[in-house]
């Protein structure tokens, strides 16, 4: 199934009310209470007041608005590990979960894009080697909880700001191509003066293959023919990144 909605299609609030299963005109009392008291947590406390699945009840809320999402919440957190991995979830297995419709799905992915155009903005137009904790954070958002392989390239120009941030190329789940041809064609489009490399292992372990090695090297030499700069490659886990500059391979 495509991963986009289609317009002409109902906003269901949930499987329930998709199946045409009759919901109640108001929330139950005790229900309508836990709302208004996590809310207000919330907003006194901000969301260390919270616990994980109490944020995910949060956005739930507005998704299903008329019944207890609770235990959705918690089935969401049991069957994708957190919050993270929830938000990040591919559609088509958001969609096996029950009791998850095109409503909750469209709050889950609204705040995926949110989240990942703030870690955006916090590196575009800046220089990268004194941003380095918000690069890092930008890639992990956008990249870390993916299921397949995707090649990154940031384009940095003689200041080392990043002027452009492009996705080269998508792959399997273990297996990205990447040409280093149009890698340096690219930047040269761009005017860029330097490089760095993000790919993602969707196995969750950062450690760099030997065909990671090797490609790094061609895409190197390259660089280096046509006087650019290449600064590092980063290949970003489930919860951790290995930079081949720090790591001795560039």
């Amino acid at each position: 199934m495509a991963h986009g909605f289609n317009d002409s299609l109902p906003l269901f609030t949930d499987a329930d009310e998709a199946a045409a299963v009759p919901l109640p005109d108001r929330l139950p009392s005790y229900i309508a209470d836990h709302r208004k008291r996590l809310r207000a947590r919330f907003m006194e406390g901000g969301a260390n007041a919270v616990a994980e699945y109490e944020l995910l009840e949060l956005i739930l809320f507005r998704a299903i608005p008329r019944q207890d999402v609770k235990p959705l919440a918690h089935l969401l957190l049991q069957t994708f590990g957190d919050l993270a991995r929830t938000i990040a979830a591919p559609i088509p297995q958001l969609q096996r979960v029950k009791g998850v419709g095109e409503a909750v799905i469209l709050e889950l992915k609204l705040i995926e894009a949110a989240s990942q155009r703030m870690a955006r903005s916090r590196v575009m137009q800046r220089p990268v080697l004194s941003s380095w904790a918000a690069l890092l954070d930008y890639c992990h958002t956008v990249m870390a909880h993916r299921e397949t392989e995707q090649f990154r390239i940031l384009f940095l120009d003689r200041k080392n700001v990043l002027i452009a941030d492009e996705e080269q190329a998508k792959g399997t789940v273990d297996h990205v191509p990447v040409y280093p041809r149009e890698v340096v064609k690219r930047a040269l489009e761009l005017n860029a003066s330097a490089l760095i490399l993000v790919h993602n292992h969707p196995s969750g372990d950062p450690t760099p293959s030997q065909s990671d090695i090797d490609m790094t090297d061609q895409i190197r030499h390259a660089c280096s023919a046509l006087g650019l700069t290449l600064h590092d490659h980063l290949i970003i886990g489930k919860s951790a990144e290995v930079s081949f500059r720090a790591a001795g391979h560039l």
